[in-house]
This record gives C-alpha cells, sequence and structure tokens, in this order.
C-alpha cells in the first residue's frame, strides 16, 4: 500500500501564496501521476496573520506542521524571526542546509560549482542573549559541544554521499578562541571518525574570499549560526542569486524546506515572481523523505524534478522577473509539463 504523506504548507506573504501555488501544482502532478501520494494542508503564518490575530503563528497551525511529515515554508515579511526561528527552535531543527550550484543560463561565477554549506542552526548569536551594561551593549555567543558535534557529524554524513567528499570546518578560533576554539576541535574529533572523508579548517575571512576566487574547491563547508548565515547567501550570488537557493532545517525527526529570498512585496501579486528556489526546495523535501522512510521513489522524483529544472532552466526559459517573458503560472506549467 503505498504511503500518503502530510504536508503542511505555509502559503507566507507577498509573492508567498503565489510561489506556493506553484509548488501546490507541482506536488499535486506527483501525486497524481508518479506514484507518491500527498495530503497538503495550506496554512497561513507571517505578517497578515500578525496583523489580523496579534499572533504571527498560531498554536494550532504549530501543531499541524508538528503533526505533519514535513513542512514547506514561502517566505513571510517582517515577522520571519516569529515564524522559522521559532519553528527552528521548538522542532530543534538544528542543521540548516543550503546547497549551491550553477545551472546554465545563470550568471555563476564557474559552471563547475557544486558545494553545500552546513550550517549550525540553534545557538550562537543567534539565542538572542544580549543585555546592557551601562552605556555598553553585551550578547552572548554560545558553542557547546554537543550542537557542535552534531552538527559536524550531519556535514560528515552529506559529504559521504557526495563525489568529492571534502569537509571544509569554517571558524575564526585565532581570535575567538574558546568559542570557535571549541567548534573546531570538535570537528577535527568527528574527523578522525571518516577516515575517507578529506578534512580541511579555514578561517572564516579566507573563506569568504575563496567562495569568490576558487569556488569549484569547496565540496560541504560546516560552520557556525551566524558565519553560517552570511556565507550562505554570499555563496548563492556566486551561483547567481537567491532565486536559485533552496534551503532545508532538519532535525532527528523533521524537516522544513524553503526559499532563500525574501517576500519580495513589491513584486507581489502580479504573476512574475521565479519559483525555482521554491521549486529545488521541493527537491530537497523529496529527498530528505525518501532517506528517512526508505522510500526509493521520493529519491527519484526528486532527482527528476532537479533535471527538468536544469532543463528548462538551459533552454533559457525565464520569469518576468528574471529577465524572460514568463508568469509564474507558465514558468510552472513548463515544470509539470517536462515531468
Amino acid at each position: 500500500m503505498t504511503k500518503k504523506y502530510q504536508i503542511s504548507l505555509i502559503t507566507g506573504d507577498g509573492i508567498g501564496p503565489e510561489i506556493s501555488e506553484s509548488a501546490f501544482s507541482i506536488l499535486q502532478e506527483i501525486h497524481d501521476n508518479m506514484g507518491i501520494k500527498f495530503e497538503i494542508k495550506k496554512l497561513e503564518a507571517g505578517d497578515t496573520v500578525l496583523k489580523n490575530t496579534g499572533n504571527a503563528l498560531s498554536e494550532e497551525t504549530f501543531e499541524i506542521i508538528k503533526n505533519s511529515d514535513a513542512c514547506l515554508k514561502a517566505p513571510v515579511g517582517e515577522s520571519a524571526k516569529d515564524v522559522i526561528v521559532y519553528l527552528r527552535r521548538m522542532l530543534d531543527l538544528y542543521a540548516n542546509i543550503r546547497p549551491a550550484k550553477s545551472y546554465p543560463n545563470t550568471p555563476s561565477l564557474r559552471d563547475d560549482i557544486d558545494l553545500v554549506i552546513v550550517r549550525e542552526n540553534t545557538e550562537d548569536l543567534y539565542t538572542g542573549e544580549e543585555f546592557d551594561i551601562g552605556d555598553t551593549s553585551v550578547a552572548m555567543r554560545i558553542i557547546s559541544e554537543k550542537a557542535s558535534k552534531r552538527i559536524a557529524e550531519y556535514a560528515f554524513k552529506t559529504a559521504t554521499q557526495r563525489k568529492m567528499k571534502k569537509v571544509t570546518c569554517v571558524h575564526k578560533s585565532n581570535v575567538m578562541k574558546k568559542t570557535d576554539g571549541l567548534f573546531a576541535r570538535t570537528c577535527s574529533k568527528v574527523a578522525d571518525n571518516f577516515p575517507n572523508i578529506k578534512f580541511e579548517e579555514m578561517y572564516v575571512d579566507a573563506c569568504a574570499m575563496n567562495l569568490i576566487r576558487q569556488p569549484q574547491l569547496f565540496d560541504v563547508i560546516v560552520t557556525t549560526n551566524l558565519f553560517g548565515d552570511i556565507l550562505s547567501d554570499e555563496s548563492a550570488q556566486v551561483v547567481g542569486g537567491l532565486g536559485m537557493a533552496p534551503a532545508a532545517n532538519i532535525g532527528d525527526k523533521f524537516g522544513l524546506f524553503e526559499p532563500v529570498h525574501g517576500a519580495a512585496f513589491d513584486i507581489a501579486g502580479k504573476n512574475i515572481a521565479n519559483p525555482t528556489s521554491f521549486i529545488l526546495s521541493i527537491k530537497m523535501m523529496l529527498n530528505w523523505i525518501g532517506n528517512k522512510h526508505a522510500d526509493t521513489k521520493c529519491i527519484e522524483i526528486a532527482q527528476k524534478l532537479e533535471n527538468v529544472v536544469y532543463d528548462v532552466v538551459k533552454n533559457n526559459i525565464k520569469t518576468k522577473d528574471t529577465g524572460g517573458d514568463k508568469t509564474t503560472v507558465e514558468f510552472t506549467k513548463e515544470i509539470i509539463s517536462r515531468l
């Protein structure tokens, strides 16, 4: 009997509802014709919900998300912290995964870039532990061995599934000897358990430079929360911008998948937004579900979906916001016709 996967779809703000419809259409096509069954629940969270109810993410919505097999989240506006940061914390989504890959007819620095940033997602300066002492403001930077170990293990396991089989630990331990020192030492210890994976360390400033100078030499980058946030946006730009950048937030039991870009209120409602990053987020979701449930069909369709995206951009089919002539709906139909 075919398993039916429960998918929660947060439709978001700005262009969120438009690209959510794109995602829904693709999932419906897979459901109808490709042998994987979904039950999709569209959910509202973000600025509009906050304005109407005083809470950007209701408890009822949270419970639906928590009890689903996976979540797709469209971008939200100013209330993003109350939605995505809350979900990361409450669902213990400790790994933020940001691939950066060259595609045809996109302004990549090179055509052979294929890297992934594995960012620790729960601590560092992003815990928000800040306070004032007189006229001085202080932020607490929290780095633990437990969080460092599990993100390092995730990075090395990711590298075992990739061609280059290389992990670069990025930190700044020459300055932050306690916090980044602990992170670097922990990654190094984990590396001992993966003798078939090449391991190197790199200071964050050198990594930022080398992402421009030699991006093709990176495979898996593992780093702390703040550094990962910055470097992943840089790596997205290296391969053509946030419009091609999907992301995953992964824990031991749950996965949430989202485009990296924001809500783009300036083009909302015009049916011109590029849904590619959300479509590639579906690909990441299918891969994760397939690996979690040993469902090879999910993994096969995930790869087919990426191949279709590759084919579409290779044929220079683009939405109007990226210099093409397709609407969001027309672009989505191009994807579906090739599936």
